[in-house]
C-alpha cells in the first residue's frame, strides 16, 4: 500500500471514532512523542506508520499518552496511519544498520577533506529521499565538496545541520546527575534559557560541577522551580535587612522560601528560625546613612 493510499484509507475512517494518543518513539533510542490515533487499541512494541511533514516514518508504540483529547488537537502533529506491513518492517530493522554505515562514510570523507567538525547523528527518511547529517563545529565549515561526495555515495539529497552542544547531547543521550534519563533527550522538545540566577534564587550552591550538565551548560532544570522560589519570596524579608518584631530587632540571615521560614540573628548573636506567623507582621529598619552630600555645579 503506497502512502497516498493508506492517507486515503485513513481520511475514509469514521470522524465518529474518538482519537485514542499514544507515545511512539521512531528510534529506539530515540525521543518519544505523541501521536494521534483511531487503530483499535495498538500495543507496547507495535509498529506503526506515522504521518509526518516529509512523508510516512515507522515508529514504535510506547503506550498510552496520558492527555485529554480536546488539547491534543492543538498539540499533536503526529497522525498514526495503520500498522506497518511486513515488507515495512524489513526495511524499518534495516534503518539503523543503514544510518550507521552513513554515519562511518561520513566520518571517513570529514578526515579525507580534513574538516574541523565532528559528526553527531545521521538520520535517513524512511521513504529515501533525504539524509541529514548533524554535526557540531568551532566555526563555520565549508562543506561543499564533502556534500558531493555523499551525494554521488548515496544517490539521494543530503542536507548537512550544524547544531549546538545542547542538542549534541540531546541526540547522544544519557544519565543525568539525578540518576534519570536526560530530560533534553526523553521530553524536553525547546530548550528555554537558563540564567546563574535562577540557581541563586534556589539557594544551590554555585559550583559549576554541581549545576551543570553532561553537555557543559547549566542544567535545563534549573529552570522548573524557579517561578515557584520567586513566588514564594515574595513578601520575605531579604538577607542582610535588619527587620523589627514584636519590638524586637534582627538581622535576616537566609530564607527558606519553601517552608516559608527565616533565619534571624537577635543582637546578642543567637541565631533563630521563625516561621510565617512569627514573622508576617515584621518591619524593616531603615538605616539612617546621614545627611546627602550637595553636589557643586561645575562651570
Amino acid at each position: 500500500m503506497s502512502d497516498k493510499e493508506a492517507e486515503k484509507e485513513v481520511e475514509g475512517t469514521s470522524p465518529d471514532k474518538q482519537l485514542e494518543y499514544y507515545r511512539v518513539r521512531f528510534r529506539e533510542d530515540g525521543q518519544m512523542f505523541t501521536a494521534s490515533s483511531q487503530l483499535e487499541k495498538p500495543v507496547r512494541g507495535d509498529i506503526v506508520m506515522v504521518k509526518t511533514d516529509h512523508g510516512l516514518e515507522p515508529a514504535a508504540v510506547s503506550g498510552p499518552a496520558p492527555i485529554c483529547g480536546c488539547k491534543a488537537k492543538a498539540k499533536v502533529n503526529y497522525e498514526i496511519l495503520r500498522r506497518a506491513g511486513d515488507d515495512e518492517l524489513e526495511r524499518y530493522t534495516q534503518l539503523p544498520d543503514q544510518e550507521n554505515r552513513a554515519f562511518d562514510i561520513c566520518q571517513r570523507l570529514i578526515v579525507r577533506h580534513k574538516l574541523e567538525m565532528s559528526l553527531v547523528r545521521v538520520e535517513r527518511f524512511f521513504n529515501g529521499s533525504k539524509m541529514i547529517f548533524y554535526f557540531t563545529a568551532d566555526n563555520r565549515v565549508d562543506f561543499r565538496e564533502l556534500v558531493k561526495d555523499l551525494v554521488q555515495e548515496f544517490r539521494t539529497r543530503v542536507e548537512m545541520r550544524q547544531v549546538g552542544v545542547r542538542h549534541e547531547t540531546k541526540m547522544i543521550g544519557g544519565m543525568g546527575t539525578c540518576g534519570r534519563e536526560l530530560c533534553c533527550s526523553s521530553f524536553i522538545k525547546k530548550f528555554d534559557s537558563v540564567s546563574i540566577k535562577m540557581a541563586k534564587e534556589q539557594d544551590l550552591p554555585l559550583n559549576p560541577s554541581k549545576i551543570s550538565g553532561l553537555c557543559n551548560r547549566l542544567l535545563c532544570c534549573l529552570t522548573y522551580e524557579y517561578d515557584t522560589y520567586r513566588q514564594q519570596r515574595k513578601g520575605m524579608p531579604k538577607p542582610g535587612k535588619r527587620i523589627r518584631i514584636d519590638g524586637r530587632t534582627y538581622k535576616v540571615r537566609r530564607q527558606n522560601p519553601l517552608q516559608q521560614s527565616i533565619l534571624v540573628q537577635t543582637d546578642s548573636g543567637d541565631e533563630t528560625v521563625l516561621q510565617a506567623a512569627e514573622w508576617q507582621n515584621y518591619e524593616i529598619i531603615r538605616v539612617d546613612k546621614g545627611p546627602k552630600k550637595e553636589k557643586k555645579n561645575r562651570e
